[in-house]
């Protein structure tokens, strides 16, 4: 790759003392490039650990693809779908019976 400066000049045809000036050019913008690379790197490492452990996010994404599942479930089996639902209400309805009855008893 050949070299030129602000006057057009190519790396032949530099002085030694303009040539390394403009290593010293190249290496300096090369280090800016690589700063913002790595700040672009650990914003995107911050966001990503902010998303996992913000909590109420993870348990709203959770609850939306839960709700997804069961809705194609029901779409693709509304039998089978019925039938977990009745499923569902006959074990919280035993479990409310039992609390009732043992907070009942004297």
């Amino acid at each position: 790759m050949t070299t030129v400066d602000r006057t057009g000049r190519t790396g032949a045809d530099l002085s030694k003392r303009d040539r390394k000036a403009h290593e010293r050019n190249l290496t300096r913008l090369q280090a800016r490039l690589q700063v913002e690379r790595a700040r672009a790197d650990f914003a995107g490492t911050l966001n990503a650990l902010e998303d996992k452990l913000n909590v109420p996010k993870q348990v709203g994404r959770a609850t939306d693809r839960a709700k997804v599942r069961l809705r194609r479930f029901a779409n693709e089996q509304p039998v089978a779908a019925a039938a977990a639902a009745v499923g569902v209400v006959l074990v919280a309805g035993g479990i409310v019976w039992l609390v009732v009855r043992n907070a009942t008893k004297p």
